[in-house]
């Protein structure tokens, strides 16, 4: 009746017998017969373990994804190279069966990778402080936000539209429900219009946030919005590519308050768009805003090196009213996997990683433009590893055509900006060759 349960007759004759019911009719008696479904399910027979693997293999077949296609596909999602190393050391059972440090004098070993994980965001984004377990650049964003309007007690964040398209709206969706007013400023030629953010700034505003480079590749002129925005006394706050760090000025040199960003790029797959893991760092001034766990590092009675949590500002630990944030699912896998990357890229490697990435988006961007079909659809602006670029086709016409020669063209920016008609964001990193660009490149020319 029941063939996946392994329970014999004799076993479900022994437990009814046990609790004194003749039947499992009698045992349900309770539910009444109308919700009752009166027939086997709807299930096939089960499969051997060959038949099963085979079937398997056949449906996962049928998928198309980055592995088996070239990929120009980023917003927000990147295809970078991950080591080997990465996945061997984060596969043992030591770090994938870690969980929250509920207990963190018996969790040495999950302490000490959310330490060192938060050293590397540190010292990558230039701030004085860094957290774990957010989940990912969205909702680091969000508590940014929260932090700003905290220290603040002010009330108004004003946010860029070069920032994501869905950063914004899970920021929205937050700050409604905290009665936060949420103030979108508008680009001009890709990015902020800052005279636009000179006029929305006031003394009521908590901070201001900047995505650079943004959302189409732009690296954006944060050192005048850092005046603006310390001029009213409120907290700048930079949403950054990881990656882009290698390269670039940190924010702490630019004079960021809050860092986040989405911290895929650092190792972690694409794995069809979770799990990611969000980073969050800080000036020592905000540490008490910060939400999640904070671990830091002493020695124990016997003069030892110890890791204890420093900060643990959730309601988990303290008074609910009092917690900064319940976020904090401990992504432990996902910081294992960004810090192992780190750890093997070094500073040269990172700094490699961002430089091809670079090179190869620009000599792309020269490629698909040259003959004139497409256009750049921003004037000289520059960028790093995306570029947008424009025609007189529709994009979906653009990339359907060129799916059907295993290419993944890039992302259609009318889904999220209509008024960016028939623009293309191309992304290109390190993974790309000369023949895959060049491919690309002559695929859209015949289109």
């Amino acid at each position: 009746m029941h063939r996946y349960i392994p329970n014999t007759d004799a076993d479900k004759k022994r437990m009814l017998e046990s609790i004194g019911a003749s039947s499992v009719d009698e045992l349900f008696k309770d539910i009444p017969e109308e919700l009752r479904l009166n027939r086997p399910l709807n299930i096939a027979d089960g499969l051997s373990e060959m038949e099963i693997s085979k079937h398997i293999w056949e449906l996962a077949g049928k998928n198309k994804g980055a592995d088996k296609m070239v990929n120009f596909l980023g917003a927000g999602a990147y295809d970078h190279f991950i080591p080997t190393i990465v996945k061997h050391l984060a596969s043992r059972s030591e770090f994938y069966t870690a969980y929250t440090p509920y207990q963190p004098e018996i969790s040495q070993g999950t302490l000490q990778v959310i330490f060192e994980y938060q050293t590397m965001i540190s010292q990558l984004t230039g701030m004085d402080c860094a957290n774990a377990s957010m989940y990912d650049g969205a909702t680091a964003c969000v508590e940014a936000a929260f932090m700003a309007v905290e220290s603040t007690k002010r009330k108004s964040v004003i946010v860029s539209k070069t920032v994501h398209p869905e950063t914004r709206r899970i920021l929205k969706t937050y700050m409604k429900f905290k009665n936060i007013e949420i103030i979108e400023v508008d680009m001009q030629d890709g990015v902020t219009d800052l005279d636009k953010l000179n006029a929305l700034v006031n003394n009521t505003t908590a901070g201001v946030i900047i995505q650079s480079p943004n959302f189409f590749g732009i690296i954006e002129d944060v050192t005048e919005v850092e005046k603006l925005v310390h001029a009213n006394k409120a907290n700048l706050i930079m949403m950054v590519d990881p990656i882009s760090l290698g390269l670039l000025k940190s924010p702490g040199e630019l004079g960021a308050d809050i860092v986040v960003g989405e911290g895929q790029a650092l190792g972690n797959a694409l794995n069809f768009g979770g799990p990611y893991i969000g980073f969050l760092a800080a000036q020592s001034k905000l540490v008490r805003k910060m939400p999640g766990r904070i671990v830091g590092q002493s020695i124990d009675v016997d003069g030892k090196r110890a890791f204890v949590l420093t900060l643990q500002a959730r309601e988990q630990h303290i008074r609910r009213f009092k917690a900064t944030s319940n976020i904090c699912s401990n992504q432990g896998l996902n910081a294992i996997i960004a810090t192992i990357y780190l750890i093997t890229m070094g500073k040269q490697g990172l700094r490699e990683v961002a430089v091809q990435s670079t090179q190869k988006a620009h000599y792309a961007m020269t490629q698909l433009t040259k003959s004139g079909k497409f256009k750049p659809l921003f004037n000289n602006k520059p960028f790093f590893k995306e570029f947008a670029v424009t025609s007189d086709l529709d994009s979906k016409y653009v990339t359907d055509q060129l799916l059907n020669k295993d290419i993944i063209a890039g992302f259609q920016l009318n889904k999220e900006y209509q008024e960016l008609g028939n623009g293309l964001l191309v992304c290109v990193t390190e993974k790309r060759t000369k023949q895959e660009i060049d491919k690309l490149a002559e695929a859209m020319e015949v289109l």
